[in-house]
């Protein structure tokens, strides 16, 4: 590093260059160092976060009198625009660092730090003043679930309200549009197109109750314990006030945690969360699919539905479309079942009195919510909100349907019945048209017993 571009910071290990217009310090210089793994830093909404804690947590130092007035709030106001992401430059870390989130801790005090002796004109110490009654073992999970807690409610919960929406309003006008069912995706018993979509929105309701379930043990928050949980250098009553003080910040109810034991060294809310997470991304696979097949084709495939076209589907191919909107969101999907493995693996990773994989876990949570967030609006704005119901095709397949015969089953025995669908199948013809001739039962009669609408 040229000279001229740098200036010398030091810590408890000696003396270290920082480049001339980093506002961090010694400490997350080292970490710049030493982890030049993946290029990967912190999410945006983890920097958010822990920019809340630390105005939080100078806010509670305050009121308990062990930080001056005047400091704090230059803490508070270096914090919030922290927060707010305006010096999100200054924040390089790589997520595979420390287990523990040090590095991240420390990049944030030392930013907050050099902020605030700025605005006051003299020093502000990023360990003793801005990291006061903390440490990174209980600002990181503190961390975690505040972020994940703010893009549930800001983000994914309003998505898949959203959604739920787009089908239920889709489902309201296709009551009356009868299709093929299918198992084994083979021809099965009609039903309406609008219980087919209600099954996709009772998939999106259970899946934003699950997430819904997890958030009261998310609002709990490990602040307070310190380092192993036992609290030490942190004041009574500190950890209530910083809870108060974040749900004043964020409109969301946070409380202390009832054991800092289990909230330093586990992850088990995370997983927890993860895993419903996962449910939803399976539940957006199987909807994805489900409009895949129904838009294949468009000449030898199913043909039911028309996808809205985005995109040339082919470098090679012209005319040919794609459905690539399930097909992007299946791909997140499955990526957020990737990274629910890899957070199951990291909650593992709590030794004794703190979990050393937190950063996986703060990164891979965050981008699952992320993903599926996105995932679940495009699917609302660009496919189901938009597709077109190809209702001449599904009637004309649902007409040679062999499988209607199964109407008859009490009137004629399964026997007969399969008898007649294997004609009809072989002829080409309608189940009606064979059943007539084979039954000699009365045409109307037929027609009645043999009407899809009648059999959903």
């Amino acid at each position: 590093m040229d000279k001229n571009n740098y200036r010398i910071e030091n810590d408890s290990l000696g003396d270290v260059q920082v480049p001339n217009d980093a506002l961090y310090g010694a400490q997350t210089q080292r970490a710049v160092d030493n982890f030049a793994i993946s290029g990967i830093t912190m999410p945006r909404v983890f920097i958010r976060s822990i920019g809340l804690v630390k105005a939080a947590c100078a806010a509670a130092n305050t009121e308990l009198k062990i930080l001056d007035a005047e400091v704090s709030a230059a803490i508070q106001c270096a914090a919030k625009d922290v927060s707010c992401g305006h010096y999100d430059h200054d924040f390089p870390l790589d997520v595979f660092q420390t287990g523990s989130g040090t590095s991240t801790n420390m990049n944030a005090n030392e930013v907050i730090a050099h902020l605030a002796a700025k605005q006051l004109n003299s020093p502000v110490n990023p360990n003793d003043q801005v990291n006061m009654s903390q440490s990174s073992n209980d600002v990181i999970p503190t961390c975690i679930h505040l972020s994940a807690a703010l893009l549930l409610n800001e983000r994914l919960i309003p998505a898949l309200e959203q959604l739920m929406q787009v089908i239920n309003d889709r489902s309201e006008a296709l009551t009356q549009v009868v299709k093929t069912g299918r198992t084994h995706l083979m021809d099965a018993m009609p039903v309406t197109y609008a219980q087919e979509l209600s099954g996709w929105k009772a998939q999106i309701e259970q899946s934003k109750d699950r997430l819904l379930d997890v958030q009261p043990r998310l609002f709990q928050l490990a602040i307070g314990g310190t380092a192993v949980g036992t609290g030490i250098n942190a004041p009574e009553g500190f950890a209530e006030k910083v809870c108060a003080e974040l749900s004043q910040l964020t409109n969301l109810p946070f409380e202390v945690t009832p054991n800092h034991f289990a909230a330093i060294s586990s992850q088990d809310t995370a997983v927890e969360l993860s895993g419903q997470l996962k449910t939803l991304a399976v539940a957006l696979v199987k909807i994805s699919n489900d409009l895949r097949w129904a838009n294949s084709g468009p000449l030898a495939g199913l043909g039911e539905i028309s996808l809205p076209v985005l995109q040339p589907g082919s470098s090679i191919m012209p005319g040919k479309v794609n459905p690539v909107v399930p097909e992007a969101v299946a791909m997140a999907a499955t990526q957020a079942i990737g990274n629910d493995c890899c957070i199951t693996l990291a909650g593992q990773s709590g030794n004794f009195q703190l979990n050393v994989m937190l950063p996986l876990v703060a990164h891979n949570l965050i981008q699952s919510i992320e993903l599926l967030s996105n995932s679940v609006s495009l699917l609302a704005d660009k496919a189901i909100s938009k597709m077109t119901i190809n209702i001449d095709r599904m009637e004309s397949t649902l007409a040679l349907n062999p499988i209607l015969i199964t109407a008859l089953n009490r009137v004629i025995g399964y026997e007969q019945g399969a008898i007649i669908a294997k004609r009809a199948y072989a002829e080409k013809r309608t189940v009606l048209e064979v059943a007539i001739e084979v039954t000699g039962m009365d045409a109307d009669e037929l027609s009645r017993l043999l009407d899809p609408k009648n059999l959903t």
